[in-house]
């Protein structure tokens, strides 16, 4: 295993730990409970699809007719991720992100548009701000990771 995929695999092992403040009490539950557990991350994951559909270059990368199997691998992708439950792995195996995506062609503007449905996305839900930066934060760390050629 390398080191990335390892480090990858103890955070999704161990759930985050957010802080009332610095040095301040830990905020009780996982960051999934936190911000509102499943109905939180479906509504996420619909809300990302809904501008998913009607984006022809992000469409095209969904081989399947419906995307509700996408938006499903999506939901339990980010639930386990989160502290939520383990369904993805248990389905699916290790979440292997980069080979999963490996098949099609993620360029920088195909980056960029997924991350202004998911910003979007993540704009209804109404967090409070350290939740929302917490969970930006790692949505564009792992967009960025996902482009895997600069030309289409």
């Amino acid at each position: 295993m390398t080191d990335a995929a390892h480090e990858q695999s103890q955070r999704m092992a161990a759930p985050l730990t957010l802080r009332s403040s610095l040095g301040g009490e830990r905020a009780e539950g996982s960051f999934y409970e936190q911000v509102g557990g499943h109905e939180t991350f479906v509504r996420l994951v619909h809300a990302f699809y809904a501008g998913v559909a009607d984006d022809p270059e992000l469409r095209a990368m969904y081989p399947e007719e419906d995307l509700g199997p996408a938006e499903r691998r999506l939901l339990m992708f980010l639930e386990q991720y989160w502290g939520g439950p383990t369904t993805y792995s248990q389905e699916r195996g290790h979440p292997r992100l980069r080979m999963r995506h490996h098949p099609f062609a993620v360029t920088p503007a195909a980056r960029d548009s997924w991350l202004a449905h998911m910003r979007a996305a993540v704009a209804t839900l109404g967090l409070a701000p350290l939740h929302e930066a917490t969970l930006w934060d790692y949505l564009d760390r792992a967009a960025h990771a996902m482009v895997n050629t600069l030309e289409a």
